[in-house]
C-alpha cells in the first residue's frame, strides 16, 4: 500500500509539474503576454488585445499542445521498442520508420524539382509533406511488418529495421546530391523538427494517431513485462508472440510515424526519456512505466520548445538542437548519479 501511495505522489506531483511547464510555453514567445490574461483568455473570456488572443489561440495553444502530444507519443514509443528488444539502446525509430518518413518528404521536396516548377510549388505545403512523410513511414513499417511474420528472433528483426533505415537514408542522399540547393534546404529545414506549424485540424489528427498507439500499448502491458525476462518465458506465460510483437510495432508506427510525419524527426526523446523514468520510479512494471514516460516525455518536449522559442525574440531554434543540447546530460547525470540503469 505504501508502494503505491509513493507512486500516487509522483503522478501527481507529475501532473502538477506538467500543467506548470504547458502553461509558462503558452506564456513565453516573441510576444510578452501576462499570464493572467493568457488564463483569461484560455478559459473563455475575451482579450481587449485581441493580437495577443489570435496569437494564443492560433499559434501557442496548438503548439503547445503538439509539444504534448510529440513528447509523449515519442517517449512511449521509446519504451516499446526498448522493451521488445530488451535493448537500452533502442529509440522509436530503430525500425526505420523515421528514415521512411524522411525518405516520403525528400521524394515530394527533392523530386519536385522533376516537375514544371508551378507544380513543385502546388504540392509542397504542410499537408501534401506530412502525407508524404506518413506515406514513406507507413510503407516502411508495412515491409518490417511483413518480415516479422518470417523472423521469430526479436534481435533479427531490430537488424532488418536497421538495414531499411540504412537503405532509405541512402536514396534521400542520393536525392540530396543531385537537387538544387534551394529544395535542399528547403528538406534541411523540415529535418530540423518543428512543433509550431500544425493547424487545430492537423492536430486532431495527430492526438487520434497518438490516442490510438497509447490504446495499443496499455493493451500490451502483460506481454511487455513478460519480454523483459525473455521471449521463452514470454512464451512459457502462454503470451502468442506473433500477436504481441505485431500490435507493439503498430503501436510504435502510429506514434513514431505519424510524429515524424507531421513535426520532423525529432531525436533525444524517444531513446532518454524511458531511462529518466526508470532512474525516477525505480522500477520494470509498465503499469508504472507507460503514464509515466507519456508524462516525462510531455514535461521534457514543453520544456525544450519554450526554450527553442527563445522567449522576448522573433527567432526560433531548432528543437532538435535543443532536445539533445539540455536534455542528454541530464539523463547522463542521473545515469552516473545512480551507476546503474534498471531494465
Amino acid at each position: 500500500m505504501q508502494v503505491q501511495k509513493t507512486y500516487r505522489t509522483s503522478f501527481l506531483l507529475l501532473l502538477l509539474v506538467l500543467v506548470i511547464t504547458f502553461i509558462i510555453n503558452i506564456c513565453l514567445g516573441s510576444v510578452s503576454i501576462p499570464v493572467s490574461k493568457t488564463l483569461h483568455s484560455i478559459f473563455g473570456g475575451s482579450l481587449e488585445n485581441t493580437a495577443w488572443e489570435y496569437i494564443i489561440w492560433n499559434y501557442r495553444l496548438p503548439k503547445a499542445f503538439t509539444a504534448l502530444l510529440v513528447g509523449s507519443g515519442l517517449a512511449l514509443s521509446g519504451l516499446l521498442m526498448q522493451t521488445l528488444f530488451r535493448n537500452p539502446l533502442a529509440g522509436p525509430f530503430v525500425l526505420g520508420i523515421s528514415s521512411g518518413a524522411s525518405l516520403g518528404a525528400a521524394i515530394l521536396i527533392m523530386g519536385s524539382a522533376t516537375f514544371t516548377s508551378w507544380l513543385g510549388i502546388t504540392l509542397i505545403n504542410d499537408v501534401s509533406l506530412a502525407l508524404a512523410s506518413s506515406t514513406g513511414s507507413f510503407l516502411v513499417l508495412f515491409c518490417v511488418l511483413l518480415i516479422a511474420r518470417k523472423v521469430k528472433d526479436s534481435m533479427a528483426l531490430l537488424i532488418i529495421g536497421l538495414m531499411f533505415g540504412s537503405i532509405t537514408a541512402a536514396i534521400v542522399s542520393v536525392l540530396s546530391y543531385f537537387t538544387q540547393a534551394e529544395k535542399l534546404q528547403q528538406f534541411v529545414y523540415w529535418s530540423f523538427g518543428s512543433v509550431g506549424n500544425l493547424s487545430w485540424h492537423q492536430l486532431l489528427l495527430l492526438l487520434t494517431l497518438v490516442c490510438l498507439g497509447i490504446f495499443l500499448s496499455v493493451l500490451s502491458i502483460k506481454p511487455l513485462n513478460a519480454f523483459l525476462l525473455g521471449e521463452n518465458y514470454a512464451r512459457s506465460l502462454g503470451i502468442n508472440l506473433v500477436s504481441s510483437r505485431f500490435k507493439i510495432i503498430i503501436a510504435t508506427g502510429l506514434l513514431a510515424g505519424g510524429i515524424t510525419a507531421f513535426a520532423g524527426p525529432i531525436a533525444f526523446i524517444g531513446l532518454a526519456v524511458p531511462h529518466l523514468t526508470r532512474q525516477v520510479f525505480n522500477t520494470t512494471e509498465h503499469r508504472i512505466l507507460v503514464p509515466a514516460v507519456l508524462a516525462y516525455g510531455a514535461i521534457l518536449m514543453l520544456v525544450c520548445d519554450t526554450i527553442a522559442q527563445l522567449p522576448n525574440n522573433a527567432n526560433v531554434l531548432p528543437i532538435n538542437a535543443i532536445t539533445s543540447i539540455f536534455g542528454a546530460p541530464v539523463v547522463i547525470w542521473l545515469l552516473l548519479r545512480k551507476r546503474k540503469m534498471v531494465f
